[in-house]
Parts: structure tokens; C-alpha cells; sequence
């Protein structure tokens, strides 16, 4: 595409060269950079692409994208205010914009948008549409799955996975995004015909420095991007029972669906029953009222279900579709995720790493076990919390899982750089703040006579201990933090490492 053609839209300070050439490609890594290119120098997490500004111009970069002074070098320099405003503008430009011509879906918050991801891909499959999701466990489409470094990609790559969906055929793009992909620009020049919020609860304040700028980085998908969209029949779904719910959506001046418990919402849910094996419960909107059957276990993926509901209500989808969709979805990747098994242990994997998330699957066990009558069942939850992010929540994790656990098995999550027992002496202060006893290794069969916890950084070991110490058709496992990942993080190293193989190789042991 010639230069000036892709600089259509992109807010320029000044331009140093000639605008007529013709540009093969667009890299921000100058390491990508092939002859013909544009490198756009942008500032990441930990690398700023202004010092690698050189290297890009020796692999034969035509033109630079730059926010700050750099000498002229005979290659056309542009400069720009914000290099990854620039950046997401010109992906779009090179790749015409895909995302006019898809049905684009965005569903943000800090909990539940990879099961909103999920249900929707079904119920779009059994509408007869052809879906792609874009999300924390992958990327997906046309049978073609792959590895997600980033639940949102970086601008390039997401305009280049849209415009490859929508050659491919696909419909309807059902997309989850993150607080990082709205602050850092991924999404800015995406048209959704529909934003959906799911809740806020703390998380990624590493980051964000604070609960309100994590806020306000959501809050943009309804504020500033959907309201940009060129959709003309672009609306919101919101979540009506959380405290961020209204002021996420306000003065937005497009059709807003509220979604929850309260009998004010659009569309909501009584008469919930929820066992180990599923949820059912009664749906109550504006025009229809019908009751859902759903494999997903966990009264917390009502409002999931609700919120997919919803959406497809909105876009015209038949009931009896919807109810088709959710019913069949069996499982969502480590999400509240059944380890099948025939000695009797009941076993969940889940993702929860947020003290929101912990506390709600906790809660939902919990619920499950009364319904069940069975005063003698415990819940053991292993859990640990990822080294070099948050730090503030470790306790909040701590005390949540002393409180609603029988026995904590303190563990290592994805240390990365940090020490796993320091991070771990972290959580303790939560459980101490309990005054609950610490169990050691050699006396663990006594747990059962006084709540407490247990330290065994080995997370490996850590699963073993919890499977041995469950009783059969008695006790309930829950292994939190890690969901589908199949690795931890250790230093700076990927160590393959799957919490639902661990357990299986576990139970093969007993």
C-alpha cells in the first residue's frame, strides 16, 4: 500500500521524506522488519522500540514511525504524538479494516468473559452462523486453533486475525478484551456491534496502579470505542448487580441491556438449582420467559449464561437456539473444570486468581456441598498467587480461602522472578488474620478436627497431598489459579506444567 494511503487517519506532527512509496509490510519488533517495511517505534512493557530505530533501518525499513526526535537517516520519518495510536491506525489501513465487515462482540470485566466467549461460540454454531473467538486460551476459528500470548493481541496481529477470519468466511467474532488491550491501544480502531460487561473486582493493579485507572481502561470500550463504532446498530449489555454496572455504561447515549438478579434487569434468573453436575434455573426477559439446562456447574455462571442470553436476544437469535447452545457446552477449559475419575474424589480446576473470582467458586462449592446434605464433606482448595503482578491481594486470597476452606494448601503459582516462599508468606498473613492452624507436612490426617493450612511450594506436590488427603464421595478439591494453562513460570522460563494432568497422574498414584 503506498505510504500516504496508510497514514490516512493517523494524527501526525511532522513528516521528513517522501510519501509515495510503496509499503510491503509493518512491523513494530525491528528484529520483523524485511525490506519495504514501516517500523513503528512504540513503547512496551519493557523494551522502547525508539532504540531499535537503527537496526529496523539496516533490515531495510522504508519509513519510521517515531513519537520523539530522531536524526534523518535518508528514510521517510513520521512523527507522531502517540506511536501505538499510530500503529493501530495503520494495521487497520493495511488490512481494510476488517472488522466493518464482521459481527464484532467485545466482552470485558475481570471475571467470567472466557465462558461468555465460549457459550456464545455455541449458540452462534447451533444459529447456523460461523464464529471466531479471540481470548485468554486461544485464538480460534474455521477449525484452526491457535496459541494466545495475549488474551487481546497487539493491534497488528489482531487487524491481521480479523482480516484472516473474515477471508475465511467467518461471521460473527466474539472477542474478549482486557484492561491491557484498551489502555495500550489493541482495540482502538475495531467497530463493535456489541460491548458486554461483566463485573470488576481487583486485579492487575500492578499495572494500573490503582482500582480506578483499571476502571476507567474498561470503561473506554463503551465510552470511547463502541460509541466510535461505524455499527449502526451497535448496543451494551451491562451487569446490573455489580457496583460498577451503571457508571460503566453512563452517558453513552446507545441502547444499553441490563442484565442480573434484580428484578429491574432486562433479563433475569430465580428458581436457580445448581449440583456438581450443571446449573438449571428460570429465565424471566421482557417478551419470554423459559427455563435453561446448562452443564456448567457453579451458581456464578448464571450470570455467564445470563449475559449470552442476552446478547443473542438482542441480535434476534430464536429461543430454542439459545437454549440449544448453552446446553451444549460440556466444559470451558479450566474453568470450574470436572476431573473426571472412578474413585469418588471430586476434583474442579479453575482459573480463579483474583480474590473475587477464589471467593465466588468457593461460595458455589460450598452451595453445591448443602444442597447435598452432607455436614461431613470438606472442601481443600491449592492454591498460590503469580510472582511479579499484584501483590496487594495475596492476603485478600488468603483470608477468602481460609474462611470458606476446610484445609489451604499454599502453593507456587507462576513464581517468575520472585521467591515462591516469600510470596506464599504473603497469603499466609490472610490466614494467620483467621488465627487458623498451620498443619506441617508429617501431621496432615489431623486436619479434619480444626480448619488450618498447609505450606508446600511444590505445586506438583501440593496436588498430590490434596488427592491423598480427600475422602472418597466425601470431600471436594479445588485447584485454583492456573485454569488451562499448561505451564508455570519460573524465573523467567516456561516449564510445561498442567494442573488437570497433574491430577490425573495423582489419582492413577492412589
Amino acid at each position: 500500500m503506498e505510504l500516504k494511503k496508510l497514514l490516512n487517519g493517523v494524527e501526525i506532527k511532522e513528516i521528513v521524506g517522501e510519501m509515495n512509496q510503496e509499503i510491503k509490510g509493518i512491523a513494530y519488533h525491528s528484529k520483523k522488519v524485511e525490506k519495504g517495511f514501516i517500523f513503528i517505534a512504540i513503547r512496551g512493557l519493557e523494551f522502547d522500540g525508539h532504540k531499535f530505530v537503527d537496526e529496523a533501518i539496516r533490515n531495510g525499513a522504508e519509513a519510521i514511525i517515531v513519537e520523539e526526535d530522531q536524526k534523518f537517516n535518508g528514510k521517510t520519518m513520521v512523527f507522531v504524538s502517540n506511536s501505538r495510536k499510530a500503529l493501530s491506525k495503520i494495521a487497520s489501513n493495511f488490512y481494510g479494516n476488517p472488522s466493518s465487515s464482521l459481527m464484532l462482540i467485545g466482552v470485558t470485566g475481570t471475571n467470567g468473559k472466557t465462558t461468555i466467549t465460549y457459550l456464545l461460540e455455541s449458540i452462534f454454531k447451533k444459529a447456523g452462523f460461523n464464529p471466531g473467538v479471540i481470548g485468554t486460551i486461544n485464538y480460534r476459528y474455521e477449525g484452526k486453533i491457535f496459541s494466545a500470548p495475549h488474551t487481546t493481541p497487539e493491534s497488528l496481529e489482531l487487524q491481521k486475525i480479523l482480516w484472516e477470519m473474515k477471508n475465511e468466511g467467518v461471521s460473527h467474532v466474539i472477542m474478549e478484551v482486557s484492561s491491557h488491550g484498551l489502555d495500550l491501544d489493541r482495540v482502538t480502531d475495531c467497530h463493535f456491534d456489541c460491548a458486554l460487561f461483566t463485573n470488576l473486582t481487583q486485579d492487575h493493579l500492578d499495572y494500573h496502579a490503582s482500582f480506578q485507572k483499571y476502571f476507567e481502561a474498561k470503561r473506554r470500550l463503551f465510552s470511547d470505542i463502541l460509541v466510535k463504532s461505524m455499527k449502526d446498530k451497535k448496543f451494551a449489555l451491562t451487569n446490573i448487580d455489580d457496583p460498577m454496572g451503571e457508571e460503566i455504561v453512563k452517558d453513552i447515549n446507545l441502547k444499553v441491556i441490563r442484565y442480573g438478579l434484580k428484578p429491574s434487569s432486562d433479563v433475569t434468573a430465580n428458581n436457580i438449582k445448581t449440583t456438581f453436575d450443571g446449573l438449571s434455573f428460570d429465565v424471566k426477559t421482557k417478551g419470554n420467559n423459559f427455563r435453561i439446562h446448562s452443564k456448567l456447574a457453579g451458581t456464578f455462571n448464571v450470570y455467564n449464561i445470563l449475559a449470552a442470553i442476552a446478547t443473542c436476544i438482542e441480535m434476534g437469535i430464536p429461543i430454542e437456539i439459545i437454549k440449544e447452545g448453552i446446553k451444549s457446552l460440556e466444559i470451558v477449559p479450566g474453568r470450574f473444570e470436572k476431573i473426571e475419575n472412578k474413585k469418588g474424589i471430586r476434583i474442579l480446576v479453575d482459573y480463579a486468581h483474583t480474590p473475587d473470582a477464589l471467593e465466588r467458586a468457593l461460595l458455589s462449592l460450598r452451595e453445591i456441598m448443602k444442597d447435598k446434605e452432607n455436614p461431613e464433606g470438606k472442601i481443600i482448595t491449592v492454591f498460590g498467587c503469580g510472582g511479579d503482578r499484584d501483590r496487594t491481594k495475596r492476603p485478600l486470597m488468603g483470608e477468602i480461602s481460609g474462611r470458606l476452606s476446610d484445609l489451604t494448601l499454599l502453593t507456587s503459582d507462576n513464581p517468575r522472578t520472585e521467591d515462591p516462599l516469600t510470596i506464599i508468606q504473603e497469603i499466609e498473613k490472610g490466614l494467620k488474620s483467621l488465627s487458623l492452624r498451620e498443619w506441617s507436612k508429617e501431621e496432615p490426617f489431623f486436619w479434619r478436627s480444626e480448619k488450618g493450612y498447609i505450606k508446600i511450594p511444590d505445586r506438583r506436590e501440593a496436588i498430590r497431598m490434596a488427592i491423598k488427603l480427600a475422602h472418597p464421595f466425601l470431600d471436594t478439591i479445588l485447584i485454583a489459579g492456573k485454569g488451562h494453562e499448561d505451564y508455570q513460570i519460573i524465573g523467567k522460563k516456561r516449564f510445561p506444567f498442567d494442573d488437570r494432568i497433574e491430577a490425573r497422574k495423582a489419582l492413577e498414584e492412589e
